[in-house]
């Protein structure tokens, strides 16, 4: 789990918005999808591994994956949750 304090100066590194923790509703969803071989990242590749941990963008577009309590925070590794839709 991330550290509330960490949690409060993570942002975007696309557009500097602040990030929230996934609900489990919405990693539920995700990581269904995931099993499924629906989710890509935004450099085109396939998300093979479910989520324990992400990271969603102000606007509900973008989820972070936090690997090993490690926030990924690259944009190429971004998920686009309009994949879920």
């Amino acid at each position: 789990m991330i550290d509330e304090n960490l949690l409060e100066i993570l942002v975007c590194p696309e557009d500097r918005t602040p990030l929230r923790l996934a609900d489990d509703r919405l990693l539920a969803r995700l990581n269904k999808a995931i099993v499924a071989g629906q989710v890509e990242n935004r450099a085109g590749q396939p998300v093979e591994k479910p989520l324990k941990c992400a990271l969603v963008r102000q606007d509900d577009t973008l989820l972070y994956p936090v690997v090993d309590d490690i926030p990924v925070l690259l944009v190429d590794e971004a998920i686009s949750l309009d994949q879920l839709e």
